[in-house]
């Protein structure tokens, strides 16, 4: 027998044609739930729905193309996700640029080093241009937002709504160093959307103006989990249960503090 309608869960991935986002609708489709792989680049978005096909029903995994940082792909993505399915169940807003530049090379050497305790110089290692940085934001944090803002009203029509946000530990407010910046992301009783983005457009001033201090204090996290170990968390979150957290920092299976 069909599944019936009101029983069916739809799903939104974004930046999927890869790694962790793959691994992410290949687990909540074979968990019976209808996915939609989006990527920017709609040759590598197919291939990779193909893949999918491969082992799971055709009609639970669906490609269309959508650019995050590109107003008028998210208009007309959202158009397509209500045409289609009338309703949405599931964002995982998984798009994501890494906004700096990486010396592959020189990251697994490091790795040894501090295995070995040794001190590690990350600015041989890591750099970034104020180029790099703002498009880092208008991909991880404008476009997650703005997606976000234009599905809402289909997540609304959901008889339980999930959103989960794929960030990196070096996001959280206790690698920030203090200062204004800090404080105003701390107070989490007054913060507004308003004074994330006045935090966002001061730091690129800031950067393009050579007025940032670099923490060189930061430990890089240079572990390493494959996609599925590192999708599986997030499908969890994904299909929790009524009534469990919400608006929490996971890492992995556990709640931390932000």
């Amino acid at each position: 027998m069909a599944e019936p309608e009101t029983t069916k869960r739809y799903a939104v991935v974004t930046g999927a044609n890869k790694g962790i986002g793959f691994a992410v609708c290949k687990q909540l489709a074979s968990k019976g739930v209808t996915v939609v792989l989006t990527a920017r680049d709609e040759n590598r978005g197919l291939e990779a729905v193909d893949k999918l096909k491969q082992l799971y029903l055709p009609d639970l995994v669906i490609f269309h193309q959508l650019d995050v940082t590109d107003p008028a792909s998210i208009t007309s993505f959202a158009d397509f996700i209500q045409s289609q399915f009338g309703k949405l169940d599931i964002l995982v807003n998984n798009a994501g640029i890494p906004g700096v530049n990486v010396d592959g090379e020189a990251l697994v050497a490091a790795k040894a080093l501090q295995e070995n305790g040794d001190q590690i110089d990350w600015s041989k290692i890591i750099t970034e241009s104020y180029e790099q940085t703002e498009a880092g934001f208008k991909t991880n944090y404008y476009g997650a937002k703005e997606l976000t803002k234009a599905l809402i009203p289909l997540l609304q029509l959901s008889t339980s709504p999930r959103i989960v946000n794929v960030s990196s530990s070096m996001g959280k407010l206790e690698k920030i160093p203090n200062g204004w910046p800090k404080e105003v992301l701390s107070d989490v009783g007054n913060l507004t959307e308003e004074k994330i983005d006045e935090v966002m457009n001061k730091f690129l001033k800031d950067f393009k103006e050579g007025s940032i201090v670099e923490n060189k204090d930061i430990n890089y996290n240079t572990g390493y989990l494959t996609p599925d170990e590192g999708a599986e968390s997030i499908v969890r979150l994904a299909l929790f249960p009524d009534g469990s957290p919400s608006g929490c920092f996971f890492v992995r299976n556990e709640e931390k503090p932000f």
